[in-house]
């Protein structure tokens, strides 16, 4: 197989895919040969945001939703009768600068960051075993954060959301590596999205951030989309249980 169709074949489901992260990934899932259904939710504009892309196939959908995750896998499988890959990369996050937060922002970052993630894995498992059954693998990647290993100040409900990715990614791994179904977890640090953008396009915050990475500069979406893609290739069927960290050497010192 061309080392530029590494996803041929392959079905993807991508959320949060509008923009930044997930944005990223399904282009460069779709350029590597896979069908991706892009998910996001109502009023993300993510129709117009791959209109025209071969292979793409973009469904709007607010994934806290509790019927979110029969409606994904059922459009899924309506787009190529059977899942290869999920990529649970939706996330939201908090402005930091106080612990003390509402119930209603905490139960809205875990509701997105964590429960999210559960739901739609558990949802898709049935489907990512058959597709292993047959082709001898299947993936599950989430996107954590640098801050499911460490915090900052004011990130309370977003650094716990994170840590509990990080724990059910591995915990699934142990669970589901028996049908061939890897699950891996990615570790972005300080990446400019449109999450991140209002933080960033402050000089002094940008500069900050920047001198901190040992490679003196801010990731971008790109950057975690090519390690997504490493983990749902072939290439990394003896990898699973692992977080892989996408931060330019920012923790090298934090």
């Amino acid at each position: 197989m061309s080392q530029q169709h590494r996803l041929a074949g392959k079905l993807a489901i991508v959320t949060g895919a509008a923009s930044g992260i997930g944005h990223a990934a399904t282009r460069l899932f779709a350029q590597e040969g896979a069908t991706v259904l892009a998910v996001d939710r109502p009023g993300a504009a993510v129709q117009a945001a791959h209109e025209g892309c071969e292979r793409i196939v973009p469904f709007e959908q607010d994934i806290t939703q509790d019927s979110a995750p029969a409606a994904i896998v059922a459009a899924a499988l309506r787009a190529a009768g059977g899942i290869d890959i999920l990529f649970n990369n939706a996330g939201v996050g908090t402005d930091p600068g106080d612990a003390i937060i509402e119930d209603e922002t905490w139960d809205h970052v875990f509701a997105v960051n964590t429960r999210a993630v559960f739901r739609l894995s558990r949802e898709a498992i049935p489907h990512l075993r058959s597709r292993a059954e047959q082709t001898g693998r299947a993936r599950i990647i989430n996107t954590a954060s640098v801050m499911a290993e460490r915090t900052d100040f004011g990130l309370s409900a977003y650094a716990s959301s994170k840590h509990a990715v990080a724990g059910l990614s591995k915990t699934m791994a142990l669970d589901l590596g028996r049908w061939g179904i890897t699950v891996n977890y990615l570790l972005p640090g300080a990446i400019y999205t449109g999450m991140t953008r209002q933080r960033f396009d402050q000089d002094p915050i940008r500069k900050v951030w920047e001198k901190k990475t040992a490679l003196r500069r801010l990731g971008q979406p790109i950057d975690v989309a090519r390690a997504a893609l490493l983990l749902a290739s072939d290439e990394a069927d003896f990898i699973t249980g692992h977080g892989l960290v996408v931060d330019g050497g920012l923790t090298l010192r934090i």
